[in-house]
């Protein structure tokens, strides 16, 4: 149970059971979420229901009109579509990759991203706006008392390379320090972080060795299941990893999420999900060598430093650029951002490094 202010999350039958067991008597500000009822219509009838809120649970017809008559608010699941858009908990890469082994395409990620590609109805729209508002809840939820630092970079980045084992040594020295490694939950740096954090407990040969396994199938192409399997058997061998977050969309549905991420929330709006990813990362961000969408990403963040005063309740978090000829020379960012900070708060975060090392002791520092 999830407690926000003067409201109650009841998001499992059991944590309902629990309550009653309490002897509760009212379910003012309760929040039902995608908790299957339908055989406590009894224990509901017997609670007054003002206040309450039911999304997409499970109730027989009578009992729902009966807390509806009572001042319950009850919003129905839409009919249709292939996701939860109620959805309690952040998805986990065994949910979205369930089947895999007959092949992607028969999977939940593919089956939403193939969904997405159609003419979408009014109610379709509808439940991507509430499955992205249940997301935004539980990522709250896991987030909280947590502290977040991101890893970014391209996506275009082979399992087996140098630069792969690189990024996962980075993320796995973050996640050693007591941070949380947040990635865009996508393949290359993004799935190399998450997977040196996920292998953070186990002695430094697991990730060589681990690396080594991935290689067999260096990118999602051409078979996205044979990708995602050669991740999914790293995960069983090693099945204690630590938690790290990733944060993609089916908008680039056609770039499957990196099962090395132990929580994965996945939204339809892209841009909601930019702006989210970079806004919890109150440890700063490490920017390695990327395209177009790294670049985005650096000036976004950069954009959200240069207006921030500092202070308690505006802090600049730090931006660790790493690679000094990709930053400096092949994509030149690092020139605009130094102009942009002059005489700026956000000039004392930033910083040009040239390797992970560099980029940990930053991030680590604080």
């Amino acid at each position: 149970m999830a407690t926000h202010r003067t409201t109650l999350e009841v998001e499992t039958l059991a944590e309902f059971d629990a309550l009653l067991a309490q002897g509760a008597t009212s379910m003012r500000h309760w929040r039902f979420q995608a908790v299957d009822l339908s055989d406590r219509g009894e224990e509901l009838s017997r609670l007054d229901a003002h206040g309450s809120l039911f999304l997409g649970c499970d109730l027989d017809e009578e009992v729902a009109d009966l807390l509806r008559r009572r001042g319950a608010l009850v919003f129905p699941r839409l009919p249709a579509v292939p996701f939860d858009h109620y959805r309690a908990a952040l998805y986990t890469p065994a949910e979205l990759y369930d089947g895999v082994g007959e092949g992607y395409s028969g999977t939940l990620d593919a089956r939403v991203y193939a969904w997405t590609t159609g003419r979408l109805e009014l109610t379709d729209t509808l439940a991507q706006a509430l499955h992205d508002h249940a997301v935004d809840d539980a990522l709250e939820e896991f987030t909280e008392g947590r502290r977040l630092v991101g890893v970014m970079g391209g996506h275009a980045l082979e399992r087996g390379s140098a630069a792969y084992l690189d990024a996962a040594r980075l993320g796995r020295a973050l996640a050693r320090s007591g941070l949380v490694v947040a990635t865009g939950g996508g393949p290359g740096a993004m799935e190399a972080a998450n997977l040196g954090a996920y292998l953070s407990a186990y002695g430094d040969a697991v990730l060589d060795e681990a690396v080594q396994m991935l290689a067999a199938h260096p990118t999602y192409h051409p078979s996205v299941g044979d990708w995602a399997m050669a991740a999914l058997e790293v995960l069983e061998r090693w099945p204690e990893g630590v938690d790290s977050l990733g944060i993609p969309t089916w908008h680039y549905g056609h770039e499957p999420p990196n099962p090395m991420a132990t929580r994965i929330a996945k939204y339809f709006k892209n841009a909601i999900r930019e702006d989210i990813l970079l806004h919890l990362c109150g440890a700063g961000i490490a920017f390695l060598p990327g395209r177009a969408g790294t670049v985005q990403e650096i000036f976004q963040d950069a954009c959200e430093n240069y207006y921030a005063d500092g202070a308690a309740t505006d802090p600049v978090a730090p931006m660790v650029l790493v690679g000094v000829e990709h930053w400096t020379r092949e994509l030149p960012a690092w020139p605009l951002l130094e102009a942009l900070a002059k005489d700026r708060t956000m000039a004392g975060c930033l910083h040009l490094v040239d390797s992970s090392e560099a980029a940990t002791a930053v991030l680590t520092s604080g």
